[in-house]
């Protein structure tokens, strides 16, 4: 259709309208697209959040432009119409760049007003600039104007729009990928692009000062054709792309261990989540022993390797139904499916031997072992954390059994760890509640017949379990760091009963036992110089006892501050002399007044090896001038056995258990009266 007017002749075109909604189609989609890819922004970071920024608006703004030029193939004009190749070019740059800067202005998960204002206008300003120079990249024979409030309205509604739809995507694009308000948002910006674009087009007009000779059968221009369908193919293969690059190198990200390959604890969380079915499963936890000592000593780079190393052996025990997971740390784990005990212990075996053989890591031979708790039932009789628990719960008795072994987890199992973390609960406020209390037992010495002093021991009466050994409760002191406490209590109470004794007239010297927690804190010897000073007991009276382990955690450090509180007057003696490690190449070294023999060499006096043995202990004891006690004694022969040694003072149940405060005044009147 074609007009006379002033200025020449004006000209309209008209539209296939299939054509118009299949370009709104195009924004739509190309919209909806680059908001789910683009939404991964704010949830990544680094290369990983540049490839989402690019092809988000690579797709944004490639849908744009595609939009505008299908609605150009739309629009029919009587005469053949060609586009100049670089204003395209660079109306396809600029909406590609308003859309890159729009989402990277607005990429963090939390964005202000300002930011949404800059994005907004960057956007829709890129929508205007794109169609306005798409426009004029079109070659006839014919002039453009525009009609001034038609163009002013498609800026509006350009801005409007973009305003509109960011804003949609900034609140909503924590949601799901199929949420209606992504649609919802991406629908807006589809119509928003469409709306700019056809009201610019409406603000067009296209007249000539001369003849022009229509064509009613004018052809489609091939150019605008096969960039158009390049850009479309081009927006579909980057979300293919992206699809793909989420399925399956993010997933492997998230599901895979980027040290070990092995599938990490998400993998582990999905296996169960999804799995449906009685069977029965094994499930085996491994800890590493000493990969912490490993990890300290020679450094993180070393120790990766080696967990790399160890999933590597795992990896060999891998195979249908049974598989293999890095949950953290230095732990794995193995599910094997329809597994009866016989098979797990089997496989738990052949595990714990593939991970003691000698590593060779950057010129170290390094050497580590594995603890592995074994759990076995199905998911119906017990949920998946009852399953994980009670596998965790056998490891840590395997490793308190003495390490490089598997537990099967049964009651007594559960029972003995429940009992564990209920003394751990308690320890917290024991002391509070006055349920501790120390305990006395005698040191004898045969040659003058005579009481030599006391050894100072923590007792606990818990008030459901009773009285809980020693043996359990220390262990646990030890672990969680309350034995300090534990410690400088039964420290103070000692001097505070032995000045007691004194002021009665009855000197008995008092000895306590050191945990190595305390050496490691360096406050000990200001300590015992504030116990000292608070019981106004003489310095003499008090002997230290250590073990012979500790002095090789930290010798140098250890013989300082074992130097610092003799120099008090106070005496230190090593107990449980000969077990563990030998400590005889440092005994001119340990400022120490005495040793305590092990009950272990009190036992079996009348084996030649074992006299032989404790007479050389004994001679080598007199060289360095140091006292002897033997521990654990228990008969009559025994002493005679020790007396004749030349081992005069004793301890043990042959004279006394270890009493409490009220009962050491009728022991005393006894032993007097014998």
């Amino acid at each position: 259709m074609n007009q006379q007017g002033e200025n020449g002749m004006y000209f309209e075109g008209s539209y296939n309208y299939s054509i118009v909604i299949l370009s709104i189609a195009i924004a739509i989609l190309a919209s909806y697209s680059a908001l789910s890819i683009s939404a991964k922004v704010a949830h990544t970071r680094g290369k990983h959040r540049l490839f989402w920024l690019l092809g988000g608006s690579l797709t944004m703004g490639g849908g744009i432009w595609s939009m505008h030029f299908v609605g150009m193939l739309a629009f029919h004009f009587p005469m053949d119409v060609k586009y100049d190749g670089v204003l395209t070019s660079l109306s396809m740059l600029a909406s590609f760049l308003s859309s890159f800067i729009a989402f990277y202005i607005t990429k963090e998960p939390k964005n202000n007003w300002f930011k949404m204002v800059i994005g907004g206008l960057i956007m829709g300003s890129g929508i205007v600039t794109m169609h306005y120079m798409g426009m004029e990249a079109m070659i006839m024979p014919m002039e453009m104007t525009y009609d001034r409030n038609l163009w002013l309205l498609s800026a509006i509604i350009a801005l409007v729009a973009s305003y509109s739809a960011l804003f949609l995507f900034l609140r909503f694009r924590s949601q799901s990928s199929t949420s209606w308000l992504k649609w919802l948002s991406a629908i807006t910006m589809g119509f928003a692009i469409g709306g700019m674009h056809y009201t610019g087009m409406k603000a067009t007009k296209f007249h000539s000062h001369h003849e022009i000779v229509m064509d009613s059968h004018s052809s489609v221009n091939l150019f605008l054709l096969y960039g158009v369908t390049i850009t479309i193919v081009l927006i579909l293969f980057i979300s293919w792309a992206a699809v793909f690059f989420d399925r399956t190198i993010l997933e492997k990200m998230a599901y895979q261990d980027n040290i070990t390959g092995l599938p990490n604890r998400n993998e582990m969380n999905r296996f169960f989540d999804t799995y449906v079915g009685n069977k029965s499963f094994a499930v085996l936890f491994i800890d590493l022993d000493q990969f912490k000592v490993i990890n300290d000593t020679l450094g993180h780079n070393i120790g990766d390797i080696l967990l790399k190393e160890v999933g590597c052996r795992l990896r060999r025990f891998m195979k249908n139904g049974q598989q293999a997971y890095r949950i953290g740390g230095d732990e794995f784990l193995f599910i094997v499916e329809n597994s009866n005990q016989e098979q797990a212990e089997k496989l738990a075996t052949d595990i714990l031997e593939s991970i003691k053989e000698v590593y060779r890591i950057e010129g170290n031979e390094l050497y580590i072992t594995g603890s592995i708790g074994i759990s076995i039932s199905s998911i119906k009789n017990h949920d998946r954390a009852m399953l994980l628990k009670t596998a965790d719960t056998a490891m840590y008795t395997a490793k308190n059994s003495g390490k490089n072994q598997y537990q099967v987890y049964n009651e007594q199992t559960g029972n003995t760890e429940l009992r564990k973390m209920e003394l751990q609960k308690d320890m917290q406020w024991a002391i509070e509640a006055g349920q501790f209390y120390v305990v006395y037992q005698p040191k004898w010495n045969v040659q003058t017949n005579s009481l030599v002093g006391f050894e100072a021991l923590l007792r606990w009466n818990h008030p459901r379990l009773g009285v809980v050994s020693p043996g359990e409760f220390i262990p646990i002191a030890e672990e969680t760091g309350l034995i300090v406490s534990l410690t400088k209590w039964t420290l103070n109470e000692a001097c505070r009963q032995c000045k007691k004794w004194k002021s009665r007239g009855c000197v008995n010297p008092i000895s306590v036992n050191i945990s190595i927690r305390l050496f490691q804190t360096d406050t000990l010897i200001n300590f015992v110089k504030d116990v000292l000073e608070k019981t106004v007991l003489d310095p003499h009276l008090l002997e230290l006892e250590i073990t012979e382990s500790m002095v090789f955690l930290d010798i140098d450090d250890i013989i300082r501050q074992l130097h610092a509180i003799r120099s008090l007057g106070v005496k230190v003696s090593m107990d449980d002399f000969g077990t563990g490690y030998s400590s005889i190449g440092l005994l001119d070294r340990i400022p120490i007044d005495s040793l305590k023999l092990d009950r272990l060499f009190t036992n079996d006096l009348e084996t030649s090896s074992k006299r032989a043995i404790i007479n050389a202990i004994l001679l080598m004891a007199s060289d360095l001038n140091l006292d002897v006690i033997a521990e654990g004694v228990e008969s009559q022969e025994q002493i005679e056995s020790l007396t004749q040694l030349g081992c005069n003072i004793m301890q043990g149940y042959y004279y006394s258990k270890p009493m409490k405060v009220e009962e050491i005044d009728p022991w005393i009147k006894s032993r007097v009266l014998e």
